[in-house]
């Protein structure tokens, strides 16, 4: 589960930036906490803020970090990381980017961090709370300077010889089979899902559809759309394989992307109007119906799972209930059982509803109209009573984070 992270100088968060999950001491909508330990943690966080104020690129940071770390062990020596520092101020363009991320991985609290720019890993670290307090598994300083617990430094000083100045150390240890590094690294590359768009998805929706050997996933999904209004009583998923035939069909500029023992789907909907069945392509459906479809295995996936689902535009051609049902799933406690967490940003303000989410689950994200730099803060910031409406005060500017259109606009 994500407790926190931070980002320095990345994009357009120029100074230090964190982000919690942690609770705050509101007592308020307590089925949307997580208790661990003597610690809470929110299930849900909704993040809201003008065009171009930071949102996205907030995601972008953990999207990011986890293909950074995921995709580590195949770089060579000489490639460029896809760090981009803050580029509206002359002397953060050229320094570092820092980053550092709190999780729990079985109830262990781990802080993982890292300093790098295109060219280099300055510094990286990590460190563990088997037993309530804090104990070093590596730090790394001045690219290639590393330190570790006495107890293992015979196996990890072997280890850092295999690794780059370009190179995590937390991959690089992973990939040689040391165990102290696997449950965070494992929790940065594969518990943590960031949805940038419902197409991105699509291929995962569809294979798990394929694959749904004991129909858990059908339950699931039929489930959903007749809860939520859907009007889909049942989907049939065709599986093709790619052969050098259908591969002459495929534009040149795509197949490079495409190899021959890749898959399509054929993928369709049954209706049922008047007592009578109907079969519809995928393609056919409503962009809404396509993007809930795509979401479903993903929801299953994280819920099953425990992991951490992050959602872009979480509203884009979904209707504001559906959102809200979505939500409430994430807080309920006897369908989210394994401490599954939903942090996504909207233009939703329907969601901003204080019987719905506290306000520690509501965030704001804000630019700075001087240097252009992005700032997010939480609604806890604010003096806001219980019975305040939140839709109304956001959208009068009580919290910041929304444009401000000037009316004098001439043709």
């Amino acid at each position: 589960m994500l407790i926190e992270f931070s980002v320095t100088n990345f994009l357009s968060f120029k100074d230090k930036n964190t982000f919690t999950m942690l609770a705050s001491a509101d007592t308020s909508l307590p089925n949307n906490l997580i208790s661990k330990g003597n610690e809470k943690l929110l299930k849900v966080t909704a993040i809201y803020g003008a065009n171009a104020s930071g949102k996205s690129n907030l995601f972008k940071i953990l999207a990011i970090v986890s293909n950074m770390i995921s995709q580590s062990n195949y770089l060579s020596p000489d490639t460029f990381l896809p760090i981009i520092p803050f580029k509206l101020d002359k002397d953060t363009i050229n320094k570092p980017s820092e980053f550092e991320i709190k999780f729990l991985v079985d109830d262990i609290r781990y802080i993982y961090g890292f300093k790098a720019d295109k060219k280099n890993i300055y510094e990286e670290y990590l460190i563990y709370f088997p037993n309530g307090r804090p104990v070093k598994i590596f730090t790394r300083e001045n690219i290639n300077t590393y330190s570790f617990a006495s107890s293992d430094e015979k196996i990890l000083k072997d280890i850092k010889e295999k690794n780059t100045a370009n190179k995590f150390f937390i991959a690089t240890a992973t990939n040689w089979n040391y165990e102290k590094t696997k449950p965070a690294y494992e929790f940065l590359t594969s518990k943590l899902g960031v949805v940038s768009s419902y197409e991105n998805v699509s291929n995962f929706a569809f294979k798990s559809y394929n694959d749904d050997k004991d129909k858990s996933l059908e339950k699931f999904a039929l489930n959903f759309l007749e809860k939520s209004d859907f009007n889909i009583k049942g989907y049939k998923i065709i599986e093709e394989k790619i052969t050098e035939d259908k591969l002459r069909t495929i534009p040149d500029i795509v197949k490079p992307f495409i190899s021959l023992d890749a898959s399509v789907y054929h993928v369709s909907t049954n209706h049922t109007i008047n007592g009578d069945n109907f079969e519809l392509d995928i393609n056919e459906e409503s962009l809404g119906t396509q993007a809930i479809f795509c979401l479903i295995p993903v929801l299953k996936d994280v819920l099953d799972n425990g992991k951490v689902l992050v959602i872009d535009e979480f509203d884009k051609s979904l209707h504001p209930f559906i959102v809200k049902y979505i939500v409430e799933i994430f807080n309920d406690e006897k369908i989210n059982k394994n401490g599954a967490q939903l942090i996504f940003n909207t233009h939703d303000t329907n969601l901003l509803d204080l019987d719905l989410l506290r306000r520690d689950q509501i965030w704001f994200t804000e630019k700075n109209l001087e240097d252009g730099s992005s700032t997010i803060y939480p609604l806890d910031d604010f003096s806001v009573r219980k019975t305040e409406n939140i839709e109304k005060g956001y959208l009068l500017g009580r919290y910041g984070a929304i444009p401000f259109i000037e009316s004098n606009f001439d043709l």
